[in-house]
C-alpha cells in the first residue's frame, strides 16, 4: 500500500513571485481585503486574513519589474482563497464589480462555487466557497461527480453582506 497523506493536512499558503511589491498589496489587501503582518523592506510583504501569519506572501526578490510568466508555460495555474461563507464570496465579488476589476470566469463545480480573476502579475486567483458536503453531487457508488457550470452571478450578489 502506498502512503496517504493525513486528512487534517492544509495547503498553508502560497508565495508568489511579483514584479511590483506595492501594486501587489493594492490588490491583495486594497481590494482583496486581506492584511499585511510582515514587511521586508520593499522586497517581500507577508499578508493573511485573520491574524494568521501569512496566507500569501509576495516577493520581488527574482522578479521586480518582470513581465507576467508566459501563458503557455508550466508554473501556477491560479491561486485559491477559500470564503467560509457564500455571504462572503457574494462580498468579495460585489467588491470586484465595484472596482471595475475584471473577472475571467465565474463556475459552479457542484461542490464549490467560484469567482476567477488574474492578479496584476497575471496569476490566477480563484475565491470560492465549498457547498456543504451534504450538497455534493454524487455517483450512483458514492464517488464526487463534480462539473463546472456557470455560476449565477446575480443570485450570489443577492447574498452580499455590504452596500
Amino acid at each position: 500500500m502506498s502512503y496517504i497523506i493525513p486528512s487534517g493536512t492544509r495547503i498553508g499558503h502560497v508565495h508568489l513571485k511579483v514584479a511590483d511589491l506595492q501594486r501587489s498589496l493594492d490588490f491583495y489587501c486594497g481590494l482583496l481585503g486581506f492584511e499585511v503582518t510582515q514587511l521586508y523592506g520593499q522586497q517581500a510583504a507577508f499578508i493573511s486574513a485573520g491574524g494568521y501569519h501569512h496566507h500569501i506572501g509576495l516577493n520581488t526578490w527574482y522578479s521586480k519589474d518582470a513581465p507576467p510568466a508566459p501563458l503557455r508555460s508550466a508554473g501556477l495555474f491560479h491561486t485559491a482563497i477559500l470564503y467560509p461563507e457564500r455571504k462572503d464570496l457574494a462580498t468579495a465579488l460585489q467588491q470586484l464589480l465595484k472596482a471595475g476589476y475584471p473577472l475571467t470566469g465565474a463556475s459552479d463545480h457542484g461542490v464549490s462555487e467560484a469567482i476567477y480573476l488574474d492578479d496584476p502579475d497575471g496569476n490566477g486567483v480563484e475565491l470560492y466557497w465549498d457547498k456543504p458536503q451534504e450538497q455534493w453531487p454524487r455517483l450512483p457508488d458514492g464517488s464526487l461527480n463534480m462539473y463546472t457550470r456557470s455560476l449565477d452571478l446575480d443570485g450570489l450578489l443577492a447574498e452580499a453582506i455590504l452596500d
